[in-house]
């Protein structure tokens, strides 16, 4: 069965059961950096942006998100043009072994879109459903909080970390992002 989709803002046919795990489906049609830790929904690292609001994609159901917007950590930045929060996680060495960070980055966007200058205790809750098995929680809090001043140093970043449309350039959207420098 076929959904339609728009996956990191491009309209998309998911060729997918309906009751099929999204995390499983995104996975299957190309987006590997949706990681499946637990298969249940508990441990964050499946997390997506679903309609603007981080989500677990294990243990939603495509007919869930049937005509929404889907958000990946492939639909934020590139290997050669990081979003701001993802180079911020470099920068930190936050990234540790990797398996949790695509979901706790994802957990950031939408904190930072809700709370631009959050702090640690706030930061910290927004992690608390991303379990890290590595070394804990106290770099990615620092590159959470150095993302928020990146974002906030250049008014020409939005927190999607796009860049703000302006009468001098063409919009830009999609992967195309500003690395805060």
């Amino acid at each position: 069965m076929n959904t339609e989709l728009t996956i990191n803002g491009e309209s998309t046919t998911l060729s997918a059961p309906r009751d099929a795990d999204l995390a499983t489906a995104l996975r299957h049609n190309g987006y590997t950096g949706v990681k499946c830790g637990c298969d249940g929904g508990e441990c964050g690292a499946s997390k997506v942006l679903i309609d603007g609001q981080a989500k677990m994609a294990c243990g939603t159901t495509v007919e869930e998100v049937d005509g929404g917007e889907i958000v990946t950590i492939e639909g934020l930045g590139t290997q050669r043009d990081l979003h701001p929060i993802q180079q911020a996680f470099v920068d930190h060495f936050a990234v540790q072994c990797g398996f949790c960070t695509p979901g706790m980055i994802i957990q950031a966007v939408e904190l930072l879109e809700e709370e631009p200058s959050p702090t640690e205790e706030q930061i910290r809750e927004a992690l608390s459903d991303n379990y890290c098995r590595c070394t804990g929680y106290q770099k990615p809090v620092e590159a959470i909080q150095d993302a928020a001043e990146r974002l906030q140093d250049d008014p020409t970043v939005v927190a999607d970390g796009g860049v703000a449309e302006t009468n001098d350039e063409p919009s830009r959207t999609g992967t195309e992002h500003t690395t805060g420098e």
